[in-house]
């Protein structure tokens, strides 16, 4: 079971290691999304975790003030310029306290966009990006966003959105 030591130490390492960081700029092969249309994503808030056994990840979901406004409201769909950004952390065995897991290496950045102007797959409105982080580079999803708006379509009754708002109190 993952404990609060793994949100904790996640929590500094993440906010610790993108300090002053700067995105590069790639951008999505199939609809040109840029890896900095989220620059200060660092400072977005959290609004859920997840853990996805599948791929042994440790998510942060975050999201700017326009979609977090929303998510806390719990209004949808989310207004146009919401952006929610997941960052994915693969985990390792936390020295300090055996019984615990921590985040070890950022594996990707993903984010989504609403923007009905240039992005409406299936209806969705959202645009969708994902970065894989390659050593020391992040490199776009060679397949582009069609994996992305085919997963999320199962959950087009909630906007598209896998997360909801998770209280922290």
């Amino acid at each position: 079971m993952l404990t609060r030591s793994i949100l904790f130490s996640t929590a500094f390492i993440f906010s610790s290691a993108l300090i002053g960081a700067s995105l590069a700029d790639i951008k999505m092969p199939d609809n040109g999304l840029s890896f900095r249309e989220v620059e200060g994503y660092q400072d977005y808030k959290v609004v859920a975790t997840h853990y996805r056994s599948d791929k042994k990840e440790l998510r942060y979901i975050m999201a700017n003030p326009i979609a977090i406004e929303a998510l806390m409201a719990k209004k949808q769909p989310l207004p146009e310029g919401s952006k929610i950004v997941k960052v994915a952390w693969s985990i390792k065995p936390m020295t300090t306290f055996p019984d615990a897991l921590e985040a070890d290496q950022i594996q990707r950045v993903e984010y989504m966009l609403k923007d009905s102007k240039h992005y409406n797959q299936n209806g969705d409105h959202w645009g969708y990006a994902r970065y894989v982080k390659k050593g020391d580079e992040y490199v776009p999803y060679a397949k582009g966003a069609a994996e992305c708006i085919a997963c999320h379509a199962s959950v087009a009754s909630d906007d598209y959105l896998f997360t909801s708002f998770q209280k922290t109190y």
